[in-house]
Parts: C-alpha cells; sequence; structure tokens
C-alpha cells in the first residue's frame, strides 16, 4: 500500500511551514525527505504520524483516510512503525522485551519466532538477553529498527535515525537499514538533511525548500538533471557561483560556462561539481588561476584554485585523478564539462 499527502499545508500560528505538499510514497519504496532545518520535512513526518493536528489537505494509506482538517485518526491507530534519532529503547528491558513489547496478544513461541527473525534481518542474532546500556549506539538503533518492524506496520516512519551513530558506523548502518526495509516490503518514509544519506537509503528523494517540494526523483535523476539550484548544489560536493550570460556563455570568476535558453545580461547561478573542472597547466601570463592546495583522497586529488584576480573569492574545488604536472602554485587553465555543470536563473 502507498501513503499519499494531497495538498498538504500547515502553519505554526503565522509561521507557514508547510504548502500545497502532493507526495506519494509507494508500496515497498523507501522514500526520502531531504533538507535543511526548517525546510518542513519533519513536520510532514509528524502529521504522517499523527503526532500533529491536520490543517490542510488530506494523508491516506493504502486508499485509507488518516487525516483532513477535523478528522485525525489517533497515533496508535495508524499501524505505523516509527524509528527516531535517540532510539527511544526502555532500557529496564532486554533486547527480546523491547522488541516483544508490541506484539501483545501472541503466544510466547511466536512472540520469540518474530523476534530472532527481526534481529537477524538487522544483523543482531543472539542479542536477545543483552540490556540497551550493553550495546553501543548503532547496535541500540538497529534493536529500534528491529522493534519497530516486529508487529509488521503497515508504514515505517523514520526521523533522522542514524544522525547520533558515530560516523565510522553510519554507513554500514544504513546498509543494513535499508536491506531489513527492504527485506519487509514497507513503504517507508525517512527524514534526513544528509544528502549521501539520502542517495545511499532512498529509491526516490523528495528534496524539500520552504516548506515546498522542490523535485522528487530518483538519486540518479536528482544528479544528472537537477531541477533547481539549490537540488544540483546539494548533491556532489557542487559549488555555486554568481554569473552574467553574454552570447551563449555565463560569464563567472573562474571563466566562461556554456549556456542555453537564458537572454542577454541576465544574472544566473552556475553550480559545479569539483569532477567537472578538467585543469591543465599553463603559464602566468595566459592564466589568472593559480592552484593553492593539494590534497590527496585516495581514488583522486583535490585541488584547490584560486583567482589571483580576486583575491577574496572562494577558492573552486577540482577533482582529478592525476596530477599529470600539476603542483601547489603552478599556474593552470580550467574548462567545465557541462555533465557536471548547471545554469539556472538567479
Amino acid at each position: 500500500m502507498s501513503l499519499a499527502f494531497r495538498n498538504v499545508g500547515h502553519s505554526y500560528g503565522s509561521h507557514r511551514v508547510l504548502s500545497g505538499v502532493t507526495l506519494e510514497a509507494r508500496p515497498g519504496e523507501i522514500l526520502c525527505l531531504l533538507g535543511a532545518s526548517g525546510s518542513g520535512k519533519t513536520t510532514l513526518l509528524r502529521l504522517a504520524a499523527g503526532l500533529e493536528t491536520l490543517q490542510e489537505g488530506s494523508i491516506d494509506l493504502g486508499g485509507a483516510v488518516l487525516a483532513t482538517p477535523g478528522r485525525n485518526v489517533p497515533p496508535e491507530k495508524r499501524s505505523f512503525g516509527m524509528v527516531f534519532q535517540d532510539h527511544a529503547l526502555f532500557p529496564h528491558l532486554t533486547v527480546e522485551e523491547n522488541i516483544a513489547f508490541g506484539l501483545a496478544g501472541r503466544s510466547k513461541e511466536e512472540m520469540r519466532a518474530i523476534v530472532s527473525a527481526r534481529l537477524a534481518a538487522v544483523g543482531l542474532a543472539g542479542f536477545e538477553a543483552r540490556y540497551p546500556h550493553t550495546l553501543s549506539g548503532g547496535q541500540q538503533q538497529r534493536v529500534a529498527l528491529a522493534r519497530a518492524l516486529a508487529p509488521a506496520p503497515a508504514a515505517m516512519l523514520l526521523d533522522e535515525p542514524f544522525a547520533s551513530v558515530d560516523v565510522t558506523r553510519r554507513r554500514a548502518l544504513r546498509e543494513e537499514a535499508r536491506r531489513a526495509l527492504k527485506e519487509a516490503d514497507v513503504v517507508t518514509l525517512v527524514v534526513t538533511h544528509d544528502p549521501v544519506e539520502a542517495m545511499e537509503i532512498g529509491d526516490r528523494i523528495a528534496v524539500m525548500e520552504g516548506g515546498r517540494i522542490a523535485q522528487c526523483a530518483t538519486p540518479e535523476e536528482l544528479y544528472a538533471r537537477p531541477a533547481s539550484a539549490l537540488v544540483a548544489s546539494l548533491f556532489g560536493e557542487a559549488q555555486r557561483f554568481p554569473a552574467v550570460v553574454s552570447g551563449e556563455t555565463a560569464i563567472t570568476a573562474y571563466g566562461p560556462v556554456s549556456v542555453s535558453g537564458h537572454s542577454e545580461g541576465a544574472h544566473v547561478e552556475v553550480i559545479v561539481r569539483p569532477e567537472a573542472v578538467t585543469l591543465a597547466p599553463a603559464s602566468a601570463k595566459e592564466s589568472n588561476f593559480r592552484i593553492g592546495d593539494i590534497r590527496f583522497l585516495g581514488r583522486d586529488w583535490l585541488v584547490l584554485l584560486m583567482n589571483d584576480g580576486a583575491p577574496g573569492l572562494e577558492p573552486l574545488r577540482a577533482r582529478v585523478p592525476a596530477l599529470e604536472g600539476l603542483a601547489v602554485e603552478a599556474s593552470v587553465a580550467l574548462r567545465f564539462d557541462p555533465q557536471g555543470t548547471f545554469v539556472f536563473p538567479a
């Protein structure tokens, strides 16, 4: 079944938080709500959970209405599993007892079977007798996920579920969570402010800005065909630079970028990903661009470029597979690959 928001709006007093949000999380899909603080993503999740009263629009699950203005199904009757940033495990209960908490009415044998299956799905088989304080943050979050999935909910809601987990463990935890959610084949809504996290766990990503959906698409589509400057700048460590259109180019402080469909003299914003910057050695007479620093990143090199004609300008970042004669303080010529360069109205 799908979870659908139709023309949802919400305000806190005079502050408008959501406006005309229409979005559908499809059956078995993991849909990420991605945005900065204040973009409305957590409010949308809370409305889905029934923790906020719906003011405008409607929310339904599998065609059954959960909320309209004046009518709200209570949270406990929405058949949702929820996972929060702080885990919210009962400290006085064992892992088994925590997971079995929502399984009232089942036989002991059935409870044990469900607990074992859910623990195995999140990579914690054999942890039944442990207490939360003996677990790492990542292990506690996996127990929280297992507990939410145990009653076989109709939908899962996750609010910044990995934000409190150590960064060295976060990627593996995302992979385990995604695997467990896909295995459960349940519609899932995940709130995050981390674009990398959204790409790693989500089937689709809904980018939110100012209480609206800026774009909702697969990670591949968002990366290759962003619909706005915000979306383009979220992915791939992109940088934003102002520019002015002259003919079929946008003139930036780091050189021209090919454009089409913009009027002469228009002010635009150019978004550049570091892998879209191609470098070549040049003499100081040929170029104002100089290498300020070089850092080795494992698979490639990060090169920071300075414009000597604009000393206060943010350095341009380039990622290159090999240095091939490039060195700190060397002058360079640069070119922008259209595949990783985007131009939008300012």
